[in-house]
């Protein structure tokens, strides 16, 4: 039952933090739609770079399902080996989304700048943040497999899961509506 509420718990709170990003996407859209906004969007904005970094987001989600799959077969070795590739997975997409901010403060574009700015750091930050949120409980529990605490580990498992695919999933949406959308 404890995993239950552990398990029903994180589902209330990504229900919550879904609206959060619903309401910073639509702000967004809405914000992006302003001249100013929208030559920046097309200037700056490098879509395929963003897309390639999108593609190990979303690889550590299939990583940490091969992890959890061998936890269940009591394949500890191979739980360890996929966790810590599902870690380094989103380890890489934030220094790509670290490295894309660098060069768009190189180029004057900040968060005080314009209504852009404001939109498009709050949005993707907030997203990095949950991002770096879930590289932390990935590597506690990653850390944790190695000692005594291991049962622990293993049986918080379930709700770093939903979690981490509840940010993959989100990221594809922020995506699609900050660098697919500008193109189309």
């Amino acid at each position: 039952m404890h995993r239950d509420k552990g398990k029903l718990l994180m589902i209330f709170f990504i229900f919550s933090e879904t609206f959060f990003f619903i309401a910073l996407i639509i702000a967004y859209v809405y914000y992006r739609n302003f001249s100013d906004a929208t030559d920046t969007v097309a200037k700056h904005l490098d879509a395929f770079r963003a897309g390639i970094f999108t593609l190990f987001l979303i690889a550590s989600s299939f990583t940490l399902l091969f992890s959890k799959k061998a936890l269940l077969k009591k394949k500890y070795t191979n739980f360890k080996l996929w966790m810590a590739l599902t870690i380094l997975f989103g380890v890489i997409f934030m220094l790509g989304q670290v490295t894309e901010y660098i060069g768009l403060y190189q180029k004057q574009i900040t968060l005080e700048k314009d209504i852009f700015g404001s939109s498009f750091f709050t949005l993707t930050g907030f997203h990095g943040l949950h991002v770096i949120l879930g590289i932390i409980a990935l590597g506690i529990l990653f850390a944790m497999s190695f000692g005594k605490l291991k049962k622990v580990a293993f049986s918080g498992i379930n709700g770093v899961d939903i979690y981490w695919h509840f940010v993959d999933i989100v990221w594809l949406f922020v995506f699609y509506f900050v660098y697919i959308t500008p193109l189309l």
